[in-house]
């Protein structure tokens, strides 16, 4: 059985050459535009990696990490978080993030690299 990945993102650009690649290597994809139905994928799709932008509308990664740590069935969740922000390393993987990856720095292939990595 394939792998769950789910994509939380506003910057479609990017979510679209991560969906894509992702795909073409075998990864099960969804993808949420905003906080808010992130924390709904989370729940039907039932993810087995996060990628989340910490920028979102309706609800920013920051609270929606806070959120998942404080339920029972996400708390375990592993979290890949991209951003551009540069000093937020630190307190997102003190919130329970795996990784946090400055998007500017990494290609889509170097991002598919993490995730395999992170999914053994």
């Amino acid at each position: 059985m394939s792998k769950k990945i789910l994509i939380i993102e506003d910057e479609q650009t990017l979510v679209k050459a991560l969906e894509q690649t992702l795909k073409d290597s075998g990864y099960e994809t969804e993808v949420a535009i905003d906080g808010e139905e992130g924390w709904d994928k989370i729940n039907s799709f039932q993810p087995d990696l996060i990628l989340l932008d910490l920028i979102l509308p309706k609800m920013d990664g920051f609270s929606l990490l806070k959120k998942m740590r404080e339920n029972n069935l996400t708390v375990k969740m592993p979290v890949v978080v991209m951003t551009n922000l540069s000093d937020v390393g630190d307190r997102v993987k003190s919130m329970g993030a795996v990784q946090c990856l400055i998007k500017s720095d990494l290609s889509v292939k170097d991002i598919e690299g993490v995730i395999r990595e992170k999914l053994r």
